[in-house]
């Protein structure tokens, strides 16, 4: 069993209208191991100049972090199965909808890998399908949301 942290920050400008609902969303994520990433409300969700479309919104991060799941354990199933990856790329894009309850959510994630590969031993497609169906079932992000996730492996 493991513990992680993400610690959010945020602070009223001195000129923000709070009550009246005009202040900046712009914030800041601090992670156990040092990292700060700017974050900020989606500007599809709160209009500009409220947000920051260059801060990491919370959508971004839930593709990013099913997408980097996915990624991490398919690189160990490849490795596992003796096939050699130089690189990997994913454009993943997530779906923010109604759902069948009548709220938003993000209803939708797919995942595009692109996979470089090197060595004598290549993956066949039954391979390299084999491969995503394991890395989704192990993916811990994915086991733990009810957003249809579909790879579309290229």
């Amino acid at each position: 069993m493991s513990t992680y942290t993400a610690t959010v920050r945020w602070k009223r400008g001195a000129d923000d209208a709070f009550a009246q609902g005009r202040y900046s969303r712009v914030h800041e994520w601090a992670f156990d191991g040092g990292a700060v990433v700017p974050a900020s409300a989606s500007p599809h969700v709160v209009p500009k100049p409220y947000s920051d479309e260059a801060g990491v919104d919370p959508e971004e991060a839930f593709i990013a972090s099913l997408a980097s799941c996915h990624m991490l354990f398919f690189l160990d199933f490849a490795r596992r199965a003796g096939f050699v990856v130089e690189s990997y790329s994913d454009r993943g894009e997530g779906v923010l909808e109604k759902g069948a309850d009548d709220r938003i959510a993000m209803t939708k994630v797919t995942l595009r890998p692109h996979i470089e590969w090197s060595g004598d031993k290549q993956p066949d497609d039954a391979a390299l399908a084999d491969l995503h169906h394991k890395a989704h079932e192990a993916c811990f992000i994915a086991n733990s949301v009810t957003t249809k996730v579909t790879v579309q492996g290229t």
